[in-house]
């Protein structure tokens, strides 16, 4: 597949990305049914990557619409949305580039808020994707304090960027997503990893998000 203006190659972060998907800890995958837990009726996922999420998506949802951009990805989340048990569309687009009509009850970000170039604009795209009382599950690389803040602060201006498709680990995710207008609710930090490990994306924020219903 050629890429399009909306699509991003990532030849190498992809080859990396495909091969650690596959052989993810249960405890990401924990992390990932958690997010995906009660959702119902028609969800927007945005990032897929290999579509991991796919399989843990939960009978009550009736559509997921999810969005790829990365070439070489897009190719194992196509793949991965033939076998999911619940009905899911990918496509190569970017959110900003997605044009749907109908609003949806739920987005869901997992490790893809921290890549994009311009979150703010991404989440103010959500929150008009979404219907009032509609919410973004996020399971998102977050902001650290203190020595592991430092580390993740020179890791975001040097190299880690260039080699993880553009995460950037220490972004205040949470505080964006009230900027935007949501609420955060059910918000917690978790852990991948020891605490002691020095690498930029070992603390997770998993939570909700809503657009107020009024």
């Amino acid at each position: 597949m050629t890429p399009t203006e909306a699509q991003l190659s990532h030849p190498f972060f992809a080859r990396v990305w495909t091969l650690m998907s596959a052989h993810e800890t249960e405890e990401l995958t924990r992390l990932r049914r958690a997010n995906l837990a009660g959702l119902t009726g028609r969800v927007l996922e945005v990032g897929a990557g290999t579509g991991t999420n796919f399989a843990h998506y939960p009978d009550t949802v009736t559509q997921v619409v999810a969005v790829e951009p990365e070439v070489h990805l897009l190719e194992h989340a196509q793949a991965a949305a033939a076998v999911a048990p619940v009905p899911v569309s990918v496509s190569g687009q970017t959110v900003e580039t997605l044009a749907d009509p109908e609003p949806f009850d739920a987005v869901v970000c997992s490790l893809v808020l921290c890549t994009v170039e311009r979150p703010d604009g991404v989440l103010a795209q959500l929150y008009a994707q979404l219907r009032p009382g509609g919410e973004v599950r996020y399971l998102e690389h977050i902001a650290s304090v203190g020595w592991r803040g430092r580390l993740q602060r020179f890791a975001d201006a040097t190299v880690w960027p260039r080699i993880s498709g553009n995460c950037h680990s220490h972004r205040h995710t949470e505080q964006s997503l009230r900027t935007a207008g949501f609420s955060i609710e059910d918000a917690r930090r978790e852990w991948t990893l020891p605490r002691w490990v020095p690498l930029p994306v070992a603390e997770f924020a998993l939570g909700r998000a809503v657009k107020p219903a009024g």
